[in-house]
């Protein structure tokens, strides 16, 4: 195991609105606000996305198992965030529901938010930490500096 420590620093809280994208927007928020690390804490609604559910064998390097998911999901979820130097670097698990089906799993791609997802995003500072692919698992993962 390995780790650094750092501070809270700024809080936000962001609302997303109906059919935005909900990866896009926040990494244009991300941007904007200059953040390097945060975690951050969502509710609301996905109307249609993809979700990886695992892998489809526990192997290394893991081929991903994608579902797509459409007509509007209630959702929660928890997520990273650390800026390399090329872009922002999201990673966000979330688990679903819709009747009686749940999925669990990470969201990816241009996942819609159905009428709102509210977040609150933790700056974390004096963190030494950052994302990059790892060469054995082809996996964007986390890097203690």
């Amino acid at each position: 195991m390995q780790y650094t420590k750092g501070n809270i620093g700024r809080i936000f809280i962001l609302k997303f609105e109906d059919d935005e994208v909900l990866l896009d927007k926040l990494s244009w928020f991300v941007k904007k606000e200059k953040l390097k690390a945060a975690s951050m804490v969502f509710i609301g609604a996905l109307k249609k996305g993809d979700l990886v559910t695992g892998p489809k064998k526990p192997v290394i390097p893991p081929q991903a198992n994608k579902v797509y998911f459409k007509d509007g999901w209630e959702v929660m979820g928890i997520g990273t965030i650390f800026t390399n130097n090329l872009s922002p670097q999201i990673h966000i698990h979330g688990s679903m529901g819709k009747k009686q089906k749940v999925l669990t799993g990470c969201v990816r791609g241009k996942s819609k938010v159905f009428l709102v997802i509210e977040a609150i995003v933790f700056e974390l500072i004096g963190v030494k930490a950052t994302k990059s692919i790892d060469p054995k698992t082809g996996l964007n993962l986390l890097k203690i500096l």
